[in-house]
């Protein structure tokens, strides 16, 4: 299957709340096993489908026990709180230290319609967290404290609009010329 181009931070898709998969087809396999595919490619751990443009509920991952997609995912149980070094394909070079539910009860379909009910704590539970954050339109700087949101806007901004080091905010650019 061909890989697919990820959306990068900017992209207004990533801002949009996805829409339920209404039926599970041909289409949709294909989608997820394109989607396995890029994720191994970039390289990473989750991928969720409005992150290569299609604006549909259904992420895959792989923590290393092979690769799954769930779809129409929801949490319906969290718990505990844990810290982690957090980096997303959508914003790429970047992590930060986010902190989220430790563990967390995901419920979804499979890709022959079956329900699924995972329990999963630590990596595999952050990871159904950010994939389902980026269903719902939540980009990871938005996990974070004011302060730590306003640099990473500022270095997402510099790295879109390609300034250099030593003028992030673009103005010597600007008032040199």
């Amino acid at each position: 299957m061909p890989t697919l181009p990820i959306r990068q931070y900017g992209d207004p898709v990533l801002k949009e709340r996805t829409q339920e998969v209404a039926e599970i087809d041909g289409t949709i396999a294909a989608l997820a096993e394109s989607m396995i595919e890029t994720m191994y490619e970039a390289p990473g751990s989750g991928l969720a489908a409005n992150q290569v443009g299609v604006q549909r509920r259904i992420f895959v991952y792989d923590i290393g026990d092979g690769p799954l997609a769930v779809i129409n995912p929801r949490i319906v149980e969290s718990d505990g709180e844990w810290t982690y070094e957090e980096g997303c394909l959508s914003v790429p070079g970047l992590s930060w230290a986010i902190v989220r539910p430790n563990a967390v009860h995901l419920v979804g379909l499979d890709l022959d319609g079956n329900e699924l009910s995972l329990e999963a704590t630590e990596l595999e539970g952050r990871v159904f967290q950010h994939e389902l954050d980026h269903l719902d339109g939540i980009l990871l700087v938005e996990r974070l404290d004011p302060d730590q949101r306003k640099e990473a806007v500022r270095m997402l901004r510099q790295r879109t609009l390609d300034l250099p080091e030593a003028d992030p905010d673009g103005l010597a650019t600007i008032f040199s010329k």
